[in-house]
């Protein structure tokens, strides 16, 4: 008796295991990707700025890039490493910025491959997932840069809501 109930609760832990080897996530599709890079570029001509705009999925991966006729050559890898940035930090590239400064503690953030830590990448989250990130570069100053995102994540906020 005792034999068929440690292989009875066996065969339960089974599913519970094979539950435990996958993961399930959500994920920018890629016409929303590219809905959220068309409104960003708008927001930034709208204020007068020529730039390049990146979208990258939740593991960091370039899903869109756009720039602009007049966008400077730096811009698309820039804006590329702004997104992947914020997203593999999980923070904008301001907050980065902000706390990498020379002398303190996590300067060394600064030296990482494809990193960059100058304002313009954001993440792009809804119901407390990380779905992307988006990047810009081209405006006059980081601030710049991000409010556009802030604009362009915006625009596609009720498409990622869930």
């Amino acid at each position: 008796m005792r034999f068929r109930l440690v292989i009875l609760a066996m065969l339960f832990a089974i599913p519970a295991q094979a539950q435990d080897a996958l993961v399930t996530y959500k994920s920018l599709a890629p016409d929303v990707a590219l809905e959220l890079a068309r409104a960003t570029l708008t927001a930034c001509r709208e204020r007068g700025y020529q730039v390049a705009v990146a979208v990258v999925d939740r593991f960091g991966v370039t899903q869109v890039v756009l720039r602009d006729r007049f966008a400077g050559a730096h811009t698309v890898s820039t804006a590329t490493g702004k997104a992947w940035t914020a997203v593999s930090f999980r923070t904008s590239t301001s907050e980065i910025a902000g706390i990498s400064q020379p002398g303190m503690m996590q300067f060394g953030l600064r030296a990482l491959p494809g990193g960059v830590a100058i304002g313009g990448g954001l993440t792009v989250g809804a119901g407390g997932s990380l779905l992307g990130g988006v990047g810009v570069s081209g405006a006059p100053g980081g601030d710049a840069d991000e409010a556009c995102a802030k604009v362009g994540i915006e625009t596609v906020r009720d498409k990622l809501e869930f």
